[in-house]
Parts: C-alpha cells; sequence; structure tokens
C-alpha cells in the first residue's frame, strides 16, 4: 500500500477523513447558532468527554459551519497557564475590528473598542498576561472598572450590538475550556447571560474534559440554563467501521469485515485510536484488500506509536507520587474506581492522598464522574500504566 496515499491523519486536533457519527451534533449546533444571530433564546453547547474522542475536531467543524453561513467567530485554546481576560482580549479586537469595516457595525463596532481599551488597561493590573494592541483611546466609564465580572458583561454588550447590526451573531469557540479559573469562568457565565437577557447574540461554543460541566456549574449555579452539555463519547460499531472503511475506499483500496472487526475491538471505537490503527494498518499492509493478519501485524506498532506521543505526552507531566496513584487506578482496571479502593491500594488514607488527586484533576488526568468515584480522562490508560511500570516495584516506592 502506497504510504503517500495513507489517509488516515492522528494528530491532536488534526480533522480525520470520515468525521463519522457527529452529523446530528453538527446540525443541532448550526440550529442553535442561527437561532441566536436572530435574537431568538436557544442554550449554546459544551462539548464534553474524554481525551482523544474528538472534541476538538468537532469544535473546529461546528465553527466552519458557522462561519459558512456568514457568523463571526473567534477560536481560543485555553491553555493551563493564561488568563481567560489575555485569551479574549487580542481575539475580541480582531473581531470587532473586522465588524468595523462594515457600514452597518462601524459606530458600535468602534464603540466596542473603546471598551476593550479600558477593559485591557484597566485589568492588566490584575492580569499581567493581557497584551492587545489598542486602536482608540478608552472611554471614560466603558468596561474599565478593573472588575472582571462587571467589565466583560459590558464588552461583550458592545461586541453584541455590533454583530446585531450586521444581522449576524459573534460566536467564541474556545477549546480546553476546563482550564479557565472558576472566577474568570463566572464572570464569562455572567457576561453571557446578560448577552441572553438583552437577546443580543453572543455566545461560546465549548469543549473540555468531562469535569466541564461540574466546574461551570460551581462557577455559576445558572449555566445549566445557558448551556446544554452534549457527551462526546467513542464511536458505535457501525460509525467506527464507517470512519475506518470510507477512507480506505475513497483510495481504491479494500478492507475486510474481520479486519475492521479486529480494528474496532482493539480501538475501543475511539475515534484518535481508529486514526492511529488506520494508519499503521495502511503502512502494513503489503496490497488490497486489508486482511485481518495486517491488523494483528500493525497493532503493536500502533500501541507503540501511542505510547511514545499520545501517552507518554501526559505521562512525563506527572511526579511520581501522581504516576503511583495512576498505576494504583490501573491494578483496579478502566475505572471509575472509589476513591477508598485507590486509598486502600496504596495502604493509605483517603485524607492524605487528597493533595495527589486534586492534583491529577487540575493535570486533567483524571476526573470525578460522580462524588467519591474517579475515573482516568485519558481511554485506555490503566493499559498503558501497567506497560509503563510493569510488575510491582512500584508499590514499595514511597508517595
Amino acid at each position: 500500500m502506497d504510504p503517500v496515499h495513507n489517509p488516515f491523519s492522528p494528530g491532536a486536533g488534526c480533522a480525520p477523513p470520515e468525521l463519522a457519527g457527529r452529523s446530528g451534533i453538527e446540525r443541532d449546533a448550526k440550529v442553535r447558532l442561527q437561532r441566536i444571530s436572530l435574537g431568538r433564546p436557544a442554550k449554546s453547547m459544551m462539548l464534553v468527554g474524554l481525551r482523544g474522542v474528538g472534541k476538538t475536531v468537532l469544535l473546529d467543524q461546528i465553527r466552519k459551519n458557522a462561519e459558512a453561513i456568514g457568523i463571526q467567530t473567534v477560536r481560543i485554546e485555553a491553555p493551563e497557564n493564561r488568563s481567560l481576560p489575555a485569551l479574549l482580549a487580542p481575539a475580541l479586537r480582531v473581531a470587532l475590528l473586522q465588524m468595523s469595516k462594515m457600514d452597518a457595525a462601524r459606530e458600535f463596532a468602534t464603540r466596542g473598542l473603546k471598551a476593550l481599551a479600558g477593559f485591557a488597561a484597566k485589568l492588566k493590573i490584575k492580569y499581567s498576561d493581557i497584551e492587545v494592541g489598542l486602536d482608540y483611546e478608552p472611554e471614560p466609564g466603558l468596561a474599565d472598572n478593573g472588575d472582571l465580572e462587571l467589565d466583560l458583561p459590558i464588552l461583550l454588550e458592545q461586541v453584541g450590538r455590533a454583530a446585531k447590526a450586521l444581522k449576524t451573531a459573534l460566536v467564541m469557540f474556545i477549546d480546553e475550556l476546563q482550564y479557565v479559573k472558576e472566577l474568570e469562568m463566572a464572570a464569562l457565565i455572567s457576561a453571557l447571560h446578560r448577552c441572553s437577557q438583552e437577546q443580543l447574540p453572543v455566545t461560546v461554543v465549548g469543549a473540555g474534559l468531562p469535569q466541564l460541566r461540574g466546574r461551570m456549574g460551581a462557577a455559576k449555579s445558572y449555566a445549566e440554563r445557558l448551556f446544554d452539555f452534549p457527551e462526546i463519547g467513542p464511536l458505535n460499531d457501525e460509525d467506527a467501521a464507517a470512519a475506518i472503511v470510507r477512507p480506505i475506499q475513497g483510495e481504491g483500496a479494500e478492507i475486510n469485515e474481520e479486519a475492521v472487526k479486529v480494528i474496532i475491538e482493539r480501538t475501543k471505537g475511539y475515534p484518535y485510536f481508529l486514526q492511529e490503527w488506520g494508519k499503521h494498518i495502511w503502512d502494513a499492509a503489503p496490497e488490497s484488500p486489508i486482511q485481518r493478519q495486517d491488523v494483528l501485524r500493525a497493532s503493536d506498532i500502533a500501541i507503540a506509536a501511542l505510547d511514545e506521543s499520545f501517552f507518554r505526552v501526559r505521562f512525563d507531566r506527572l511526579t511520581p507520587s501522581e504516576k503511583k496513584y495512576l498505576r494504583a487506578m490501573a491494578v483496579l482496571g478502566p475505572g471509575p474506581h472509589r476513591s477508598g479502593d485507590i486509598a486502600e491500594e496504596l495502604h493509605h488514607k483517603v485524607t492524605a492522598l487528597g493533595p495527589t488527586r486534586a492534583n491529577l484533576i487540575f493535570k486533567g488526568m483524571i476526573w470525578s464522574p460522580t462524588h467519591g468515584d474517579t475515573a482516568f480522562t485519558v481511554p485506555l490508560f490503566d493499559e498503558f500504566m501497567k506497560r509503563i511500570m510493569p510488575g510491582d516495584s512500584w508499590k514499595t516506592d514511597g508517595v
């Protein structure tokens, strides 16, 4: 099989050749955003799910669909070490500058840029990482209180008025939203609530790990009235098969049914893993049709590739005590697990392991599906932990 024509593309946020199983969410998001652009009430969406389920790909596809129908968008990724104001300010500046070129929105967009100038100047004292070009002098009293929860609603209101003048919406697409600090999250939700009350077409479509739902609820109790939280999970067997078969057929090749079944069994239907297996079976197969034995031969290579990239990059961020905690979870299986069972496996009290567990949640390695439960955010990470820390020697290391 010619590697030049390999259709599969494993990589962080890389669009797969076949976005299988997500068309319903795409259609739903498009309707919601069209309603918001008309000033009609509609909840926006927060895509939640484990690593490797394709949240980023789906978020980008929804953004492209929105842009295709004339909706203004900005794309933001929230890393662990940046403040929300620092992320929003430059993105909103670009959006306002674009809208200011249109006669219908020029006045509103210009006032929005003045609001942004006051917003950035006053908040820079608290959020020193804000860096944004200022095109106008601030307007006194406009988004310049120096309090994020007071100023962000005023700023987004000005953005919303410019978008409304253009008969469109401004949608902020924010990935890795679970990393936004609670007070900053509260300010964002409050600002969006105000826009909704004023029927202004501004909203956020976000993506994050499963803990995002709880974090937004903790930040503002009415978050559930502004957003729905569709859970993005592994593909069912039919969609997983389509994600493999259609790209192969698109290149004029074939794969037999038994080979597809083995891929689905090994990947558990997780989209990123399907891409990884697809890449390696294509390269391993001598000819079409791809056979079951080609998949078996390529599986070891696919697992090794995942170990060195997808899994290892997360493992290397962990402290020794965090690695040991996850290894104890792996003994118990995929999960979720009771925190008490993990503590028992480590021969420690639950309270003594609290800081380690909290750090792992902050790093996005685990989450709590229900009170007292702990689960991996990375699919198949229990199997990786057994490979990277084999045997029982890890038990003798101190936490």
